[in-house]
This record gives structure tokens, C-alpha cells and sequence, in this order.
């Protein structure tokens, strides 16, 4: 009906162009939901939600990092062992191991210079 009355371009494009500018710009696709009365689009800030933290094998520091990341840009190796009393050989361990699940990106050319970031926002 509202094509039709000329209120929309065309049918359905709406759910492709919202599916495709989210991911253009590094966000998780919507979800979409058809609650049998109505339809409801739930838009994510990131896909690293508490539930989808808990269903990944990442300890309790590196949720606590990852909650830190999101209120602060960067961490170095040395912060996160000083954070959590922990040697500079396991912070690292800790951090490549989110770097290698796709949570983190690396960015520096040594250790010197290395810092983390989420790797989506």
C-alpha cells in the first residue's frame, strides 16, 4: 500500500540498506525480531556484549580489559599487568590470545611500542 501511494522507493530495501550501512561501518548486523504483533530492529553499538563475552573462552581479566577498551582507547602489555598484579609474560599471553580471536588489533612494530585496541566499536 504505501509503495503504491508513492511513500517508499521500493519494496523492501529498507532491511537490505540498514543491513548493509551497519556493516559499512563496523557495527554488528541488526537483529530483527517478529514479536507477532509487531516487528522490532535492535541495533548493537559492538557485537562484544556481556552474552556474546560469555559464550567465548576469554578469562575474567580479559573481560575486564575489554569492558576497560571500551571507555579508553588504548592498553599497553605493561598497563595490563600492572592492572591485574601479573607478570609481563602472561598480560601479553592474555592479550594476543584477544588479538588472535578478532577482539583486539595490535598496533606498534615492537613491544616497546605496542598497544591494543578493540578491534570493532
Amino acid at each position: 500500500m504505501f509503495f503504491l501511494g508513492g511513500y517508499i522507493e521500493e519494496w523492501g530495501r529498507g532491511t537490505v540498506d540498514m543491513i548493509e550501512d551497519t556493516i559499512e561501518h563496523g557495527l554488528p548486523e541488526p537483529e530483527f525480531e517478529d514479536t507477532g504483533t509487531a516487528i522490532v530492529v535492535t541495533f548493537r553499538k559492538s557485537k562484544l556484549t556481556e552474552e556474546y563475552l560469555s559464550e567465548i573462552d576469554i578469562n575474567d581479566r580479559q573481560q575486564e580489559i575489554i569492558k576497560y577498551l571500551h571507555e579508553n582507547a588504548e592498553i599497553t602489555s605493561s598497563k595490563y599487568a600492572e592492572m591485574f598484579d601479573i607478570s609481563q609474560r602472561t598480560a601479553r599471553n592474555d592479550l594476543v590470545d584477544l588479538v588472535d580471536k578478532e577482539i583486539l588489533n595490535k598496533k606498534g612494530k615492537s613491544r616497546k611500542t605496542t598497544v591494543y585496541v578493540l578491534a570493532e566499536i
